[in-house]
């Protein structure tokens, strides 16, 4: 944990205090498990997944 903060702090003050913050995040777009999803895991239950 010392190591990831002692990192953290060689960080450069533009990247720790940007000019101009990032935008809020967007909502995700709603998706659906369609047939072609379906297929491809299909049988991965006989390798123990």
């Amino acid at each position: 944990m010392s190591e990831l903060i002692e990192d953290c702090a060689q960080l450069p003050f533009a990247l720790t205090h940007p000019e101009h913050p990032l935008p809020a995040p967007r909502a995700a777009a709603p998706w659906q498990v369609d047939e072609g999803c379906a297929h491809q895991v299909e049988g991965l239950a006989e390798y123990g997944v």
